[in-house]
């Protein structure tokens, strides 16, 4: 999300810039860059939500593959950057970035120490960046404050005026030396009825009062949002859309007129709980603390709460159809948070796919996983069973890539998977399901369960006269047949894939895309059978056909994608 959003900043798009509008601001800047519209534009239209048209067909590549492209891309651009001017680029809070964001930014640190770049991050204690010590990396280990810091930031938020002695001390030692403590408690303090301000100092109007300062920071910001209880509802309102909001959006979903609304903005950022940028109604709006935010955010009744998560789906679905493109998790989001399971589940499943499609593997399997969380709400019903199976069929993947081909997880969410299938006798479904589980037990060594996968997906194949499937389940029991050591069945069963075999039809996208071509599996294993057969000049035949047709796939691959 942060180099979304750095993207969408330096190609200066607008809220109402229409797509069409868009993409030629994207064509102009990778002029700039001297980018080849025609191998670059494809990267980055699913990730900005870009139109598609003839001018730019998509890439003819795996989703892992497209992904590398477009964060190598990513990174030409944001050094090309540092070849025109210095650029710093800041980041917070990372421990709470997507496992994407962090993928590029630790390329990003591998690559920046001969680049006029200044990068900064910020992050909580507990997170542990993946990237080796640097000598041009520098680590700040930021602790609470001493007495001496703390006075000086008491003294700077009272305006460079001195509290009484008694206050500050229990202001310090209230605090514990947390920065945003000592600020939010002196902000609350000047803003209640016990000072008397003078010249250079603050003078007591009487006795402190022994329950004047609250022990905790909650109780701070929300003695703060009550004392500001004629715009509570607005802050309310910015903390259910999140830590940062946009104007147009806040005044989407608020039942108030433009002037009040704005009135009340301006008075939450005068009182320092929101930072502006920008003018309405192109300004955007960020809590100055996440702690803010979350203090905010729940001041709101449980009730209330979901109303507004539900008002704000609402609004994000009819009036900003851009975050169904580029941020359907959002919409899921709320959604979830308002009790709305159906639509959630519905949300979260394209939030999944459309992870997938971008090779966010850690990500997908989130999406994919909330939405299955959410289903056990829903009565039971075949469309409920329907919508498991799809789910479960689409986390199969992501699962494979990211926790291994022998992980228990696994194999859990295709018996699952194969059972719904039963359930609801769905034969198109079961052939993807039946090689999720093939790969499975073939990686764990369990070859016999292999081939009686192998023998049912035979017979759905001849159930079905699906070409696709027959090339499938010969090859699974070619490799079957193999690795029991059964070498003439091996051949035979490889050699049937080899002659359904068609380059253009039968690419790694058919059934599951383990980034392998099927001709060239199938030609490979040929060659080594062949070979152990005794056959040794059609064993090298066979492995010279798999070299050429993966070199002439290659040569198609980089004729396509070349940057």
């Amino acid at each position: 999300y942060p180099l979304i959003d750095l993207f969408q900043r330096l190609l200066r798009f607008k809220e109402d810039d229409s797509p069409e509008r868009k993409l030629q601001k994207l064509e102009t800047a990778l002029d700039q860059y001297d980018l080849p519209r025609t191998e670059t534009i494809p990267l980055f239209t699913p990730l900005l939500a870009l139109p598609l048209s003839e001018q730019y067909p998509p890439l003819n590549l795996s989703p892992q593959r497209q992904k590398q492209k477009l964060l190598k891309t990513m990174l030409v651009i944001l050094l090309k950057l540092t070849e025109i001017r210095p650029v710093v680029i800041f980041i917070e809070d990372l421990h709470w970035g997507d496992p994407s964001t962090l993928e590029i930014l630790t390329t990003l640190v591998d690559q920046v120490s001969n680049a006029r770049v200044f990068v900064l991050f910020t992050f909580r204690p507990n997170f542990n960046p993946s990237w080796p010590a640097r000598s041009y990396l520098t680590h700040l280990s930021l602790t609470r404050l001493v007495r001496r810091q703390a006075e000086a930031l008491i003294e700077s938020a009272a305006a460079g005026k001195k509290l009484p002695p008694e206050l500050l001390e229990q202001i310090i030692a209230k605090t514990d030396g947390v920065p945003i403590f000592l600020e939010e408690l002196t902000k609350m303090v000047l803003e209640q009825d016990l000072l008397r301000e003078r010249v250079d100092r603050y003078e007591l109007v009487g006795p402190l009062p022994a329950l004047a300062i609250p022990a905790t920071l909650h109780d701070s910001l929300m003695a703060r949002l009550d004392r500001l209880a004629a715009v509570r509802e607005v802050a309310q309102l910015g903390a259910t859309l999140g830590r940062n909001f946009s104007y147009r959006l806040l005044q989407a979903v608020a039942s108030m007129d433009e002037p009040t609304l704005q009135s009340k903005l301006t008075q939450l950022v005068e009182a320092e709980l929101l930072y502006q940028q920008g003018l309405p109604p192109d300004a955007a709006y960020s809590f100055k603390h996440a702690l803010i935010q979350e203090t905010a955010y729940r001041s709101l009744l449980r009730a209330k709460r979901q109303q507004v998560h539900q008002r704000i789906a609402r609004v994000l679905v009819e009036q900003f159809p851009e975050f169904e493109q580029i941020e359907p998790e959002v919409i899921a989001h709320h959604y979830t948070a308002a009790g709305q399971n159906e639509a959630a589940v519905r949300f979260w499943y394209k939030a999944g796919q459309r992870a997938v499609v971008q090779s966010a593997n850690r990500e997908a399997i989130n999406h994919f996983t909330q939405a299955l969380n959410l289903l056990e709400f829903l009565p039971p019903s075949a469309e409920r069973h329907q919508q498991e199976l799809h789910l479960r069929i689409a986390l199969g993947a992501p699962l494979l890539m990211t926790k291994g081909y022998v992980a228990s997880e696994v194999e859990t969410n295709y018996a699952r998977a194969r059972q719904l299938c039963r359930q609801l006798d769905q034969t198109p479904q079961l052939a993807s399901v039946l090689f999720g589980l093939w790969v499975f037990y073939l990686v764990k060594g369990q070859f016999q369960t292999a081939l009686e996968l192998g023998e049912q997906l035979a017979e759905l194949a001849d159930q079905t006269q699906d070409a696709a499937l027959w090339l499938e389940a010969h090859r699974m029991q070619g490799m079957n047949y193999f690795n029991l050591g059964r070498l003439d069945l091996a051949r035979t069963h490889l050699e049937e894939a080899v002659a359904i075999y068609d380059p253009h039809q039968h690419g790694p996208q058919v059934l599951f895309d383990a980034g392998t071509d099927r001709g060239v599996a199938c030609l490979s294993y040929l060659a080594i059978t062949l070979w152990l057969l005794g056959y040794p000049d059609q064993a090298l035949k066979r492995s010279q056909e798999a070299i050429a047709l993966a070199a002439q796939l290659l040569h198609q691959e980089c004729a396509l994608t070349a940057v």
